[in-house]
């Protein structure tokens, strides 16, 4: 048995996510350039938004590669149980039919 669990995005959502991201990011950081405060409290605001953005990508990375190493690890030991079973489904003595 050989499957492939491709799984690839669209154009169109790849898009929308770069799209979401560029706007949450710039809008905010609109916001903390116009914000009436002292060029002190905006830098720290903008150091703030920047280790956020820095978090979030560095957690979904985390979530990916912990995901893809369980999909690894199951794709494992499924082959590891359909061998098993062909063996025990073989009759001694009989080999491969």
């Amino acid at each position: 048995m050989t499957t492939q669990d491709l799984s690839r995005d669209t154009a169109a959502w790849t898009f929308q996510v770069w799209a979401s991201f560029a706007l949450s990011v710039g809008s905010m950081a609109v916001g903390i350039l116009y914000l009436p405060v002292d060029n002190w409290i905006r830098g720290f605001l903008g150091m703030g938004l920047f280790f956020s953005v820095g978090s979030a990508i560095s957690l979904s990375k985390t979530l990916r590669d912990a995901h893809e190493a369980k999909r690894l690890l199951n794709r494992i030991t499924e082959a590891k149980t359909e061998k098993i079973l062909r063996e025990y489904d073989t009759p001694a003595g009989l080999g491969s039919i």
